[in-house]
């Protein structure tokens, strides 16, 4: 009798033993799975521009994204930034703009009958904006593009298609002078800080040239530009 009652408890012990074990082993097991990284979302969009004029070559395209803000507006004074590409067809102050998120420029004039792209994105935010700015460089001041054109609701594969007439900065006299056409038609002048002319942005009346009676112009009837100057398709890529 007491032979049975030293294995019944050696085998209770075992199967305790066994228990202890199991669920020690178990605890010991568990590890913590990190989160993964997040994927960057991020929203692309290509330009294409094609210059619709005759002999007015565009400085390089400048494209930005921008949440707040206008290059321009009609009617009211040029910035100095506007004032700089418009008169020179620099863009480095608009692209340092501070309300800039993102911007793409193509490096190259875009000569007439010409098509060029240039890709913007933005990563992991929204982009409201998207404007486009281009120097006529055979003018004073005249320049092309897009202003403030909502992009926030296109969608990944669409496009929109617009054109763009020609503006006057208003920052300097369109007197078609040789000195003061940056362009190859002169070889003046780019930007000057002063303002000589009506001080602010208009739509452009187009220049007049010397075949047209200005003896003064370096400008011929070639140059002359219609509305509208440029043709613009935006597409999101991403």
């Amino acid at each position: 009798m007491s032979l049975k009652l030293t294995l019944l408890s050696s085998a209770l012990a075992l199967t305790l033993s066994a228990c202890g074990d199991s669920g020690g082993s178990n605890s010991s097991s568990v590890a913590m799975v990190p989160d993964p990284d997040p994927v960057p979302v991020v929203m692309t969009y290509e330009v294409t521009v094609t210059n619709l004029t005759k002999a007015q070559p565009l400085s390089p395209l400048t494209v930005v994204l921008h949440n707040e803000g206008n290059l321009w507006a009609v009617g009211e004074m040029a910035s100095g930034a506007l004032e700089v590409l418009a008169e020179s067809g620099d863009n480095s102050d608009i692209l340092a703009l501070s309300v800039v998120l993102a911007n793409g420029t193509f490096n190259d004039i875009l000569m007439p009958g010409m098509t060029e792209t240039v890709s913007v994105s933005v990563t992991d935010m929204q982009a409201d904006y998207l404007s486009l700015a281009t120097m006529l460089v055979n003018t004073n001041d005249a320049f092309a593009g897009v202003n403030a054109f909502a992009v926030n609701d296109l969608a990944v594969g669409e496009s929109i298609s617009m054109q763009s007439g020609s503006y006057d900065a208003g920052t300097e006299k369109n007197s078609e002078l040789m000195a003061t056409i940056p362009g190859p038609a002169g070889g003046g002048e780019g930007y000057n800080a002063e303002r000589d002319d009506v001080d602010f942005v208009a739509m452009h009346p187009g220049v007049v040239s010397s075949d047209d009676g200005l003896m003064q112009s370096a400008l011929s009837a070639m140059h002359k530009f219609d509305n509208p100057t440029l043709n613009i398709t935006i597409t999101r890529t991403e």
